[in-house]
């Protein structure tokens, strides 16, 4: 068995190596690491063959969040249909797939180990490489799928999500230099904790979405977006960390005293909610600029230049980059230093099996050595797993000050 390992090893990569784009293979990607089953097909141009996503989140939004044993039943109970569904999409055998990607790492780990184990069970019985994924990479690369020429390696990328927040330069599959991350709430979260107490989920049309979407659109309807001021988290540490937090505990304040102002009922919604969440916006888009800057600064650096001489392309990522409020003032932000800014689509910003299935591709297209692994049993899952590389010690010792760009609006 260990010899027929082997030798399947030895015919995918030469085949690799031989000129993979010459001859289309296919990469299908499963994705568990919360509440969505995700399994996809994409192909070595970066043509998605096949994309299906079954989403928990109406069951968990009827209990305030994701309960790790309920995903780990719904994971179990839809992969296997899921996969079927895949397959049939892409009008593929199984056994024309290249490989087989599964996320790893970081994750709910209930949810991890049974697309680890679906995945192991396929690789094996097909006798296929198995790609393991590091989510957030993934989150990273998944805007190159769409634009290859335009987000050459290296690149600055920005990751924004329920569960994340990172800033991290980006050389290609398994080696990204972390700048910075949040140290307590990531965004997506802070959203949904602040929509719950704002109660938008009262509102029927906000009944079924996250915090997030639903603060988004709520912004809309804003007739003071200046009515809300948010103190800015970190302003005197200077580096590329994040926090949430503060702003989480300065909306439930600023809930609570207007509630009491307006004797709001116990299941109401307080009149200026519009006001409100266009307030909120406008504080983690400050907060999320801020950062970004001194990320963009330091990559500039004489001592550091990361990117030669040119200015580094900025990619935004993750569920959060789905905001269009967020992601046009990182954006501008960005067009203040001459920087190229990109995001996936939106239906590959937030968690999904076709970024997945595209960091295997990439995994085989840069035939890293050790990407192309058959031994199964050796590859786990990790709850939390961070980068390759660290700066932020070397960020913090630069201390740059910066002149600050001022949000939209």
């Amino acid at each position: 068995m260990h010899a027929l390992k082997c030798l399947a090893g030895n015919e995918v990569g030469n085949a690799i190596r031989g000129g993979i784009r010459r001859r289309l293979s296919y990469v299908m990607g499963i994705e568990t690491s919360c509440d969505d089953t995700g399994i996809a097909i994409v192909d070595t141009n970066g043509r998605v063959r096949a994309n299906v996503l079954e989403s928990q989140q109406e069951f968990h939004t009827r209990y305030g969040g994701i309960i790790p044993p309920r995903a780990q039943d719904l994971h179990r109970a839809r992969i296997e249909t899921a996969y079927q569904r895949c397959l049939k999409e892409a009008h593929l055998a199984p056994e024309e797939l290249a490989a087989i990607a599964v996320t790893t790492r970081p994750g709910l780990p209930l949810s991890l180990v049974v697309g680890l184990r679906f995945a192991r069970h396929l690789a094996r019985r097909l006798q296929k490489p198995l790609l393991p994924v590091h989510h957030m990479e993934a989150h990273a690369l998944q805007a190159r799928m769409e634009h290859p020429e335009e987000i050459p390696f290296p690149f600055l990328c920005l990751l924004v999500s329920g569960g994340h927040c990172q800033l991290a330069v980006v050389h290609g599959p398994g080696r990204l230099t972390l700048l910075g991350q949040t140290l307590d709430d990531a965004p997506g979260e802070a959203f949904d904790k602040i929509g719950r107490r704002l109660r938008l989920h009262v509102l029927p049309e906000y009944r079924l979405w996250n915090g997030g979407r639903a603060i988004e659109h709520a912004a809309q309807l804003a007739n003071d977006p200046l009515a809300y001021e948010f103190p800015l988290p970190l302003s005197q540490q200077r580096n590329c960390n994040f926090s949430f937090a503060g702003i989480k505990n300065n909306s439930f304040r600023a809930i609570r005293t207007r509630e009491r102002a307006e004797r709001t009922p116990p299941d109401g919604v307080i009149s200026n909610y519009g006001d409100f969440c266009a307030g909120l916006l406008r504080g983690v888009s400050r907060h999320l600029m801020h950062r970004t800057q001194r990320a963009i600064e330091y990559c500039l650096l004489p001592q550091v230049r990361l990117f030669g001489d040119a200015p580094p392309t900025l990619v935004v990522s993750g569920g959060v980059a789905n905001n269009d409020t967020i992601y046009a003032n990182i954006a501008h932000l960005a067009d203040q230093y001459g920087c190229r800014s990109y995001r996936p689509s939106k239906r590959y910003c937030s968690d999904n099996g076709v970024m997945i299935a595209w960091h295997g591709v990439e995994q085989l297209l840069q035939d890293r050595e050790g990407s192309l692994r058959f031994d199964y049993d050796q590859i786990d899952i990790q709850g939390t797993a961070g980068f390759a590389e660290s700066h932020e010690e070397a960020v913090t010792a630069a201390a740059i000050k910066c002149k600050w760009i001022q949000p939209l609006g």
